[in-house]
């Protein structure tokens, strides 16, 4: 297969319809027919010479070729796209370019130490900041929309580098006012397992890794009992509100206690939880020189 005879175009096509599964549906979601669609499909199977779908007047399912092959494009795809976003991102700002950084984080407290050094050795380079929620932790990096995210620990995403550490901070349980909890002075996992807590919800495309949700509420207690989700939130103001109505509980980071004190809710220290640790975050092979700095400033500090 000779990739000069596909365009940049013809993989767009190719990835949408190995998502979709649907010639109709692909030809929609790209403004094109389907005749269009089935044209290109035959011109890469031709090139790549096998099948690359499994048609039938009810079905379409990749082959393993088209399935190995819709893995490797995702990534030369997204990276061709993220090299062109940089490209007019430059164009637009000038030299010294604009650094998009995310945050899940709800406080910007921790890290302007160190966006202010970054200022001072890049007097001009733009950045913006964004509020990233939880429930897709990944997605604006993924999709180009940010170059950078200041996230917690761990992440063990094959396709994301975790940069330096940039802080840490104790965790506190979050409980309504009048929960059972609240005069307590302290808490710990085990009192998780007496009450429900946050899980994911049920659309698989807003689901963070177990993984990364268990850094903040185990599936199970240190003893083994079984620590139970019972409801879902998108956001941290949807979360604060059905724990202040009694519907949850749950662990928080520390600053949540500054910037989120209400008279309906209490923070109760947490001392045998392990600190959050907070670090930078960018997708691998898309590493510029204004990460690299604002990686190298955060390893110094």
């Amino acid at each position: 297969m000779d990739p000069r005879d596909i365009e940049l175009r013809d993989i767009e096509i190719f990835l949408t319809l190995s998502d979709e599964l649907h010639f109709g549906r692909t030809a929609e979601r790209l403004y094109i027919s389907q005749a269009r669609v089935s044209q290109v499909i035959r011109k890469i199977e031709t090139q790549v010479g096998g099948k690359l779908f499994e048609r039938s007047s009810r079905n379409v399912a990749l082959t393993p070729i088209g399935r190995r092959l819709a893995e490797d494009l995702h990534i030369t795809y997204r990276d061709l796209r993220a090299g062109l976003g940089r490209a007019a991102r430059a164009a637009r700002h000038g030299e010294d370019g604009l650094l998009r950084i995310g945050v899940t984080s709800s406080s910007l407290a921790e890290i302007r130490p160190l966006l202010k050094i970054f200022e001072a050795q890049h007097p001009n380079c733009s950045i913006h900041i964004e509020h990233v929620h939880f429930g897709n932790p990944f997605g604006a990096l993924r999709a180009d929309e940010i170059d950078v995210l200041v996230s917690w620990l761990p992440i063990e995403e094959p396709d994301l580098t975790v940069g330096p550490t940039l802080y840490e901070e104790p965790f506190m349980l979050l409980v309504g006012a009048d929960h059972p909890l609240a005069d307590r002075e302290s808490a710990t996992y085990e009192d998780l397992a007496d009450y429900g807590v946050f899980g994911a919800g049920t659309d698989p495309a807003r689901q963070p890794p177990d993984y990364w949700q268990s850094a903040i509420t185990p599936f199970t207690t240190p003893s083994g009992r079984t620590i139970r989700r019972v409801v879902h939130a998108d956001n941290f103001q949807d979360a604060i509100m059905l724990v202040a109505a009694g519907k949850a509980i749950t662990p928080v980071h520390a600053h949540a206690a500054i910037h989120y004190a209400r008279p309906d809710v209490t923070y109760i220290p947490m001392p045998d939880a392990p600190p959050a640790r907070w670090a930078l975050i960018w997708r691998r092979g898309g590493e510029t020189d204004l990460i690299r700095d604002l990686a190298a400033i955060a390893a110094a500090g």
